[in-house]
C-alpha cells in the first residue's frame, strides 16, 4: 500500500469542523466528483494551488484584512509536493532574506497548533550542519555569523559535542559542525492544513477539484480566472501552483514567465530502529556527502541531492495529485553509501521505501515571488528549491505584505520574478540550469563562484575578440561580462578553478588592471547595462520623468544626470544616469538587472499617451567604458576633436565620430570615480570602434580590463551600486546623496513627502565606508559582503559590498550602520557624531577586525594621508 509521508492529512482526526466543511468532496481518488458548493462569480484574489504556498498566502492576507479570496486546489489541499516534504524547518541560510523567511516560518509553525487546534506536528529537534573540511567549516562559520546577531541562537561545535546531541553520528572525518538549536521538524502536509482552516475561519473559500485553465487579461491587468468548473472574475491572480507554476503562466492570454523546472528527489524511509529514536533527535546535513537525516516515527527519513539529477515533465498537468514516482535504486545508491558511512549502525535497519518525488527548482537557487511585469496583478510564489517548508510561512507574508501594501516589509528584490528576463524560460535552458542548480544545494559555494550551463546566451559582439585574448567571464542577467584578463603565460586551468575565501589567484591580475586604470587608460565592455530611451513629441517625457526621478533633468541638451528612482518610501527602484539627447528625448543607462524591473515600474506610472515612447535599446549598442588619465589623448586623436575637460565637461554626452564610425555617444562618466568616458556604439560599429581604439591606445599604455578591477575603484571611491548597496528600503538620504535630489527646486517627484520627513527628523541609518586596520590580506579570511558590523561590542548592521583597495593597500567594506538604544531596542537616528565617535569591528566567519568608519564625500577620501608611506593620494576626482 503507498505510504504517505509522515502520516497523511488526517483530515477527521485534525480537525472536526474542516471534516464537515469538505467531507463530500474528499476522496482517495483522482477522479472529479459532484461539487455542491458553487465557485462564486467573483472574487478579489483567486488563489491558484492548495499547498504550503497557496495557504501561506490565504492565511496571511485574511489576517491583513482581505476576506474576499478564493483558493483552488486541482486536487486535494496538501496532496502535491507539500505531501512529499521532509518536514525539516532550517533557518541556517547563506543569505538574509532566505533566514529571515525561514525564521518566521519557524515562529509561526510554532503557534499554529494553538491557533487552529490542527496538530502540525511540529517538535523543536535543533539541527547541526557537518563539516568535513575546513573550507566548509568556514562556510558555516559565516552562517553562524548571520543567526547569532539576529537573536537565533547557534554555535560551532566539535565533533565531540556531535556525538553528544547524537549518538549514531560517525565523526571521524569531521573537523567541525554547526548546531542551531531550535531548528524543527513538522508534518508539512497538516501545517498546510492549518493555514487553511485558520484562512477557511477567516473567510477565504476553499474549493477543492477546481482546475485553473488561463487567466485572463485586459489593457495589461487581470480580469477573472477560467476553470472547469466556470469563470471568476478578479482582481488578482496568485500562481501558487508548483511545479505547474512554469505551465500555468504560460496558458494565459498574456504570458507570464516563470522560470522554474522539476526534478525527482529522492529519500528514504526505515523501519524503527530495534531501539526507537527519540522525536527530539537532531536533524543532520551533512552537505559533503550531500545529505540530510531526521528521525521519523522511530526510524529514518534521509534524502539528498545527487551530482546527475534526473529532470521530470514540465507540461501536460497528468497527475491532479502527485504519487510516488519510480523508484531508483541505483540512483540513489550514492546517498545511501553516505548515509550508512556516516551511521553505519543503520547497516541492519530494514528499509520500509524509498520516496521518489518532484521538486522544482530554479535558475539562481532562490525563490521566486512577486508580481508579473506583463501583468498587474498577476503575482506569483514558486520554485521553493526543495526549501519550502522552511520559507512557506515567511514566503506568504512577504507576497500578501506587497498585494496589501504595494510592498513587502523587507528587501525581497533577490528573489523577485522581475530579476528574470522572458530569456531564463526557455525549457532547453531551465532543463540544463535545474541539472547544474540540484547539485549546488550541497556544494561549497565560495564568494563569485559562477554558473557553468546556460552560458553565452546573451554577448556582446566584441565577445570573441575578448575571449581570444584572455577574458575569463561571468555572467549577469544572462550576460556576458568579464571578470579580468588572464595574461600570456599564466596557468588558465588554476585561475578557472580557484575557490577560496582566502586570497584568489587572480590578485595580482586585477592589481595590474588597476594600476592601469589609475595611471594610463584601460578598456572595459560594460554593453551589459540596461538602456531605455524615452522621448516625446511634446513635454510629456520630461514631465513625466521629472515626477519618476529625485534629480532635476530639465537640465540643457547634452547634460548627464545621475538619479534614483524612487517609491513612495523614498527608497531607490533603480539607480541610473540620464542623458538629455534633445529637448524632448532622454537616454537611459541603468544596472544589468534592471531590464525588465525598471521597464515595468516605468510602464506601470507613465501615462498612457500615445505622444510618449518608451524603447528598450540595450541590444542596439555596445558600451565600451576608457578609463584612466590617458583615455582623453586616445579619444582627442581618433576623433580629432578636443576632449579635455574645458572642450568635454564632467557629466556630459555628445554625438561625434570615433575612427571612421559616426553617431557614437559619448559620456564624460566611467562609474568608478577615475577620469574617462564611456562610448555608446551601435553595434555594427562596435568592432571596428574597439580596434580603432586599441591600436591608438597602445603608445598610452592601454589595456583590457574587467569587472573586479571596476568594483575595486568604485568601492574605494565609496560608490554605491544598486543591487549590492542600494534597494528600496535604502534613500538618497542614507547614502550620502542628498545632493543628487531636486528638494530646493520646488519640482514634486515620487518620494518627496519621506524624503523631507527625513531631513527634518534624521535617518537611522547611514551608509558607512569601513578601512579594516588589522586584517593580513595574504593570512586572514577576505570579507565579501553580509559580514556583521559591531559598534562599540554592539551588533549595528551588515556590509553591503567590499573589496580590496590597491590603492590603500587595505580592505574597504562598504555597510549600513543603525543606532538601537542599548536598554529598548529601539531604533534612533543616526547622526555624524555616532558614526565617527564608535569603534569599529567587522566579523568575518566569527573573527572580529577591527575597522575604521569613514563618511567622507566621495572626493575627499583620497586626500587622506597613508599610514605606512605618507604618500598624497590626490588626483583623483569623481565622474
Amino acid at each position: 500500500m503507498f505510504l504517505r509521508l509522515l502520516s497523511d492529512v488526517q483530515w477527521r482526526a485534525a480537525h472536526p469542523k474542516w471534516r464537515r466543511m469538505t467531507s463530500s468532496q474528499r476522496s482517495t481518488s483522482t477522479t472529479a466528483e459532484p461539487h455542491p458548493v458553487s465557485l462564486p462569480a467573483q472574487a478579489q484574489v483567486v488563489i491558484c494551488g492548495g499547498g504550503i504556498m497557496g495557504t501561506s498566502v490565504a492565511y496571511h492576507l485574511s489576517k491583513m484584512g482581505w476576506k474576499d479570496i478564493v483558493l483552488l486546489e486541482q486536487g486535494r489541499l496538501a496532496a502535491g509536493t507539500t505531501r512529499f516534504c521532509a518536514g525539516i524547518v532550517s533557518t541556517a541560510r547563506p543569505t538574509s532574506i532566505d533566514l529571515k523567511m525561514a525564521h518566521y516560518s519557524n515562529k509561526l509553525y510554532q503557534q499554529l497548533e494553538q491557533e487552529t487546534g490542527v496538530q502540525t506536528g511540529y517538535m523543536k529537534t535543533g539541527s547541526i550542519s557537518l563539516a568535513q573540511t575546513q573550507d566548509r567549516l568556514i562556510s558555516l562559520k559565516r552562517i553562524a555569523s548571520s543567526l547569532n546577531v539576529m537573536g537565533i541562537p547557534c554555535e560551532i561545535i566539535s565533533p565531540k559535542k556531535v556525538v553528544q546531541l547524537h549518538p549514531l553520528i560517525n565523526i571521524h572525518d569531521l573537523v567541525g559542525a554547526m548546531y542551531v538549536p531550535e531548528d524543527a521538524v513538522v508534518s508539512s502536509a497538516n501545517v498546510s492544513l492549518a493555514l487553511a482552516t485558520a484562512a477557511s475561519q477567516n473567510g477565504v473559500q476553499i474549493h477543492e477539484r477546481t482546475s485553473v485553465s488561463h487567466v485572463t487579461v485586459q489593457k495589461g491587468r487581470v480580469t477573472g480566472v477560467e476553470t472547469d468548473r466556470g469563470r471568476i472574475q478578479c482582481e488578482y491572480f496568485v500562481n501558487c501552483a508548483g511545479q505547474w507554476a512554469y505551465e500555468l503562466g504560460h496558458s494565459g492570454e498574456v504570458p507570464v514567465h516563470i522560470p522554474l523546472h522539476a526534478c525527482e528527489h529522492f529519500y528514504l524511509l526505515t523501519h524503527p530502529l530495534e531501539k526507537p529514536l527519540l522525536s527530539s533527535l537532531p536533524t543532520v546535513f551533512d552537505p559533503d556527502g550531500r545529505i540530510y537525516i531526521r528521525n521519523w516515527q522511530g526510524g529514518i527519513l534521509s534524502g539528498g541531492f545527487e551530482k546527475n539529477p534526473k529532470p521530470l515533465f514540465t507540461e501536460g498537468r497528468n497527475q491532479l495529485e502527485i504519487q510516488n514516482l519510480q523508484e531508483d535504486w541505483d540512483h540513489f545508491g550514492p546517498l545511501l553509501s553516505a548515509l550508512l558511512r556516516r551511521m553505519p549502525g543503520l547497516e541492519t535497519l530494514q528499509i520500509m521505501q524509498l520516496v521518489n518525488c518532484p521538486e522544482s527548482f530554479t535558475p539562481d537557487m532562490r525563490c521566486i515571488m512577486g508580481e508579473s511585469p506583463t501583468a498587474r496583478g498577476y503575482f506569483v510564489l514558486a520554485g521553493m528549491n526543495s526549501a519550502g517548508i522552511s520559507y512557506g510561512g515567511g514566503a506568504g507574508k512577504y507576497l500578501a505584505e506587497w498585494m496589501v501594501n504595494g510592498y513587502p516589509s523587507e528587501n525581497v528584490w533577490p528573489l523577485d520574478l522581475k530579476r528574470f528576463g522572458t530569456l531564463q524560460s526557455s525549457r532547453t535552458f531551465l532543463r540544463h540550469r535545474v541539472m547544474e542548480v540540484m547539485p549546488l544545494m550541497c556544494d561549497l559555494k565560495v564568494p563569485r563562484w559562477d554558473f557553468q550551463t546556460g552560458r553565452q546566451l546573451r554577448t556582446s559582439p566584441l565577445y570573441d575578440r575578448l575571449d581570444a585574448q584572455g577574458a575569463r567571464w561571468m555572467e549577469k542577467h544572462g550576460f556576458e561580462r568579464v571578470k579580468y584578463f588572464v595574461p600570456p603565460g599564466k596557468d588558465l586551468l588554476d585561475l578557472d578553478h580557484s575557490k577560496t575565501f582566502y586570497k584568489p589567484d587572480w590578485f595580482d591580475i586585477v592589481g595590474s588592471e588597476v594600476k592601469c586604470c589609475k595611471e594610463a587608460v584601460c578598456v572595459i565592455d560594460m554593453s551589459s547595462f540596461t538602456k531605455f530611451e524615452i522621448s516625446s513629441t511634446g513635454d510629456e517625457a520630461l514631465e513625466s520623468l521629472q515626477y519618476l526621478f529625485s534629480n532635476d533633468l530639465d537640465v540643457p541638451v547634452g547634460h548627464v544626470v545621475h538619479t534614483g528612482m524612487l517609491n513612495e518610501k523614498g527608497g531607490y527602484e533603480n539607480d541610473c544616469s540620464i542623458a538629455r539627447l534633445s529637448k524632448r528625448s532622454f537616454f537611459m543607462i541603468s544596472p544589468t538587472d534592471q531590464q525588465v524591473h525598471c521597464w515595468a515600474w516605468l510602464k506601470k506610472r507613465l501615462p498612457d499617451d500615445s505622444n510618449l515612447i518608451m524603447e528598450d535599446v540595450t541590444w542596439k549598442y555596445t558600451a565600451l567604458n576608457l578609463i584612466g588619465p590617458r583615455a582623453v589623448d586616445v579619444l582627442s586623436e581618433l576623433s580629432y576633436a578636443p576632449m579635455t575637460a574645458e572642450h568635454f565637461p564632467s557629466l556630459f554626452c555628445k554625438e561625434m565620430s570615433v575612427g571612421y564610425a559616426n553617431g557614437i555617444r559619448v559620456m564624460s562618466i566611467t562609474h568608478t570615480g577615475e577620469p574617462g568616458f564611456v562610448l555608446y556604439i551601435p553595434i555594427e560599429y562596435a568592432l571596428h570602434v574597439y580596434n580603432e581604439v586599441m591600436n591608438m591606445g597602445q603608445k598610452y599604455g592601454i589595456r583590457n580590463a574587467g569587472y573586479y578591477a571596476l568594483r575595486s575603484l568604485r568601492i574605494e571611491k565609496f560608490f554605491a551600486f544598486w543591487g549590492q548597496d542600494l534597494d528600496a528600503f535604502t534613500t538618497p538620504m542614507e547614502c550620502g546623496r542628498e545632493f543628487q535630489v531636486k528638494l530646493e527646486k520646488g519640482i514634486q517627484f515620487l518620494g518627496q513627502e519621506a524624503l523631507l520627513e527625513q531631513k527634518q527628523n534624521g535617518v537611522y541609518k547611514r551608509f558607512t565606508m569601513f578601512i579594516l586596520e588589522d586584517h593580513d590580506t595574504d593570512m586572514d579570511l577576505w570579507p565579501w559582503w553580509g559580514e556583521p558590523i559591531f559598534r562599540n561590542g554592539r551588533y549595528v548592521g551588515k556590509t553591503t559590498s567590499s573589496a580590496y583597495s590597491y590603492t590603500l593597500e587595505r580592505h574597504v567594506c562598504l555597510g549600513f550602520v543603525h543606532h538601537f538604544d542599548e536598554k529598548t531596542g529601539e531604533e534612533l537616528v543616526v547622526t555624524t557624531d555616532f558614526i565617527n565617535q564608535g569603534e569599529y569591528e567587522i566579523d568575518i566567519a566569527g573573527q572580529r577586525f577591527q575597522a575604521k568608519a569613514k563618511l567622507y564625500p566621495f572626493s575627499s577620501l583620497f586626500t587622506q594621508r597613508r599610514r605606512k608611506d605618507e604618500v598624497e593620494l590626490s588626483g583623483y576626482q569623481r565622474e
